[in-house]
């Protein structure tokens, strides 16, 4: 990936900033996207204070014309765009019965929406380029968790997408991938929001027994590079997929089970 241009959203934390990291170390030119400026200018500045080529476009991904001068900043600065990576993402904790319709709203606008904005603008430059679009989606986006009915719908509908575009580009070279990670130790539980659209704060999980951030981005470098169409990350994630095809309604109850053990979870 030496010298490719790389675009990154939701690049200031978590799992986008350790993808910053993984692809500029590669010699990758990485384009970073996110709503909070100093958090972009720290991780461009330590790139480039290590050698590696970073630029930065303040970017609120669920406004279209944001995603589009992110898009914008990758061509006038290195002449096109490789790869494409929507990372951004907000997650939730809430039943639904409590939860107030903007928080799920919200979700499909930074979720879904982020990542349709960013492909839409993106593409002529990937089909040209015969890049990758990548989509971070989450465990959540193959089977439904109780109390996240809004990021799990988002992370379905970015599934949609991403596997619709794939069809469509069959013969034009363009290589799509959908990530699939299972927990990961990041900040998105830590700003996932409540049944009011309040941040939820201190995150309900050991994140200690995490995948770490820095492995999720690795395990994704190395699928945009051999081309995959997806990854499932972590044996909890990879068993629950596995499992789901053959026992179904067993597994609803094992998700239930397991998602009522969190700390203060909303499920009795």
């Amino acid at each position: 990936m030496k010298g490719k241009v790389v675009v990154i959203t939701g690049a200031g934390s978590g799992i986008g900033k350790a993808l910053a990291y993984e692809y500029a170390s590669r010699g990758s030119k990485v384009v970073l996207g996110a709503r909070t400026a100093e958090n972009l200018k720290a991780v461009s500045g330590d790139i480039k204070a290590k050698g590696g080529e970073a630029v930065y476009c303040v970017t609120d991904v669920s406004n279209e014309n944001d995603c589009k001068n992110l898009i914008l900043t990758a061509v006038e600065n290195y002449g096109g765009i490789d790869v494409l990576i929507n990372n951004a993402g907000i997650s939730m904790r809430a039943l639904f019965a409590d939860l107030e319709l903007d928080v799920l709203k919200k979700l499909m606008d930074v979720n879904f929406w982020g990542t349709v904005y960013c492909t839409k603008h993106a593409l002529p430059y990937l089909l040209k380029s015969k890049g990758s679009v990548v989509g971070v989606s989450s465990i959540a986006g193959l089977k439904g968790l109780p109390a996240r009915t809004g990021y799990s719908a988002s992370k379905f509908a970015m599934n949609g997408f991403m596997e619709t575009l794939r069809i469509e580009n069959l013969k034009t070279g363009l290589h799509v991938l959908m990530a699939f990670p299972g927990f990961t130790a990041s900040n998105i539980r830590n700003t996932a929001l409540s049944a009011d659209g309040s941040m939820q704060g201190e995150s309900p999980r050991d994140e200690g027994k995490m995948m770490s951030a820095e492995e999720v981005a690795t395990h994704i470098y190395k699928a945009v590079l051999k081309r995959k169409n997806r990854i499932i990350l972590t044996t909890q994630g990879k068993l629950t997929v596995l499992l789901n095809k053959f026992f179904p309604n067993w597994m609803d109850k094992q998700v239930y089970s397991h998602m009522a053990k969190e700390p203060d979870s909303p499920l009795k």
